[in-house]
């Protein structure tokens, strides 16, 4: 009987074995055929990979992948009879199951749910220059339930899916072929604005200055515009144009407040 058992075993370990590794060779040919295959199809076609298709892609190719995933696994732990049994008894109260693990897993899914509107409605797209709460980046890539915005200074900063598709974002990219720049800069309490604004409106790269805020410490914040440039190019041009404006105050004398903002 111990012989027995043990055959079973060993047999059922085989089984969940070979089940897992054909499970890890899908997932590698599926990456593989929407990662490649896909890129070549479009070339075939006369078309380039444009970021509308590659954010689309990319978002089958994970879709893919943990459907395959998921089937995998449990074709595996099929395999063993305790399990299963294990399973029975689950189900018998599947209710009660379906409603904690979905009460566990409400984040994920949102987060998956969110990833897959933006794929379709595709409010921003790989490539694209945009601004979420203050942070400006290019999308380096949209997962299942993360997208990943790379800064100007190589910080990635990681959003949410859900979050970015409930929330208002600046897509300096989509329907534009070109940006205005856009900076602020602090003013202590005792700067004077009418020499500060001259000072900045002196500029080679500015079109415009305003005061757009007071603080309550009395901090005046003046808003910097300049010239339009390509999406692609603004986070560089902003920089650029910020530390031409800070030269130029302080080649005025003009104090600064210590909270700039980008």
């Amino acid at each position: 009987m111990p012989a027995a058992i043990l055959a079973a075993d060993t047999e059922n370990i085989i089984g969940a074995a070979v089940t897992a590794l054909v499970t890890i060779v899908a997932v590698w040919l599926v990456n593989r055929v929407l990662r490649s295959r896909g890129r070549t199809v479009v070339a075939a076609i006369g078309g380039e990979l444009s970021p509308v298709v590659d954010t689309r892609l990319r978002f089958l190719r994970r879709l893919a992948e943990a459907a395959i995933l998921v089937i995998g696994l449990g074709s595996a732990l099929a395999q063993f009879t305790a399990l299963n049994q294990l399973a029975s008894a689950v189900l018998a109260s599947g209710a009660i199951v379906a409603a904690i693990v979905g009460f566990a897993s409400r984040q994920v899914l949102a987060n998956a749910i969110a990833g897959l509107v933006i794929t379709i409605t595709q409010p921003l797209r790989i490539g694209d220059v945009v601004t979420f709460e203050g942070d400006t980046g290019v999308v380096e890539d949209i997962t299942l339930t993360y997208t990943w915005l790379l800064t100007g200074s190589g910080a990635r900063i990681i959003v949410p899916n859900e979050r970015l598709a409930s929330s208002t974002l600046r897509n300096d990219t989509i329907r534009s072929g070109a940006v205005a720049l856009e900076i602020s800069v602090w003013l202590a309490p005792a700067a004077d604005e009418a020499t500060a604004l001259a000072a900045v409106e002196s500029c080679d790269g500015v079109t415009a200055a305003r005061v757009a805020d007071v603080a309550e410490s009395g901090a005046v914040n003046i808003v910097v515009s300049g010239r339009p440039v390509v999406p692609t190019e603004r986070i560089a041009r902003e920089g650029a144009l910020r530390a031409e404006v800070l030269q130029a105050l302080r080649m005025a004398d003009v104090p600064r407040a210590g909270m700039d903002t980008a």
